[in-house]
């Protein structure tokens, strides 16, 4: 079974840029379609992002041109740039497949305030 490990968040003031990373333990990494999402408290998790096993990425329209994901198969990774936070991207951001079905890690914390 995949496990995986988010990291990078932190917290920015509106505007500010961060990068997610997501280790995925196991030798079927790149067999998976993976994804970000998010939940902001009080909020159900939300889809953010996602990309192919070939590189092709899907985004929510709300981050849509703000953020970047992408993938590196050889070393287990999906990684997501995020620029021009705004505070409603306040959230602990989760990676896992487009539809869920992987054990879910610990999130890691995004903070957008002034």
């Amino acid at each position: 079974q995949v496990q995986l490990v988010e990291s990078g968040g932190g917290s920015v003031q509106p505007g500010g840029s961060l990068t997610l990373s997501c280790a995925a333990s196991g030798s079927r990494f790149n067999l998976y379609d993976m994804g970000w999402f998010r939940q902001a408290p009080g909020k159900q998790r939300e889809w953010v992002a996602s990309i192919s096993i070939g590189g092709i990425p899907n985004y929510a329209d709300s981050v849509k041109g703000r953020f970047t994901i992408s993938r590196d198969n050889a070393k287990n990774t999906v990684r997501m740039q995020m620029n021009n936070l705004k505070v409603e991207d306040t959230a602990v951001y989760y990676c896992n497949t487009p539809w869920g079905d992987l054990s879910w890690g610990q999130g890691t914390q995004v903070t957008v305030s002034s």
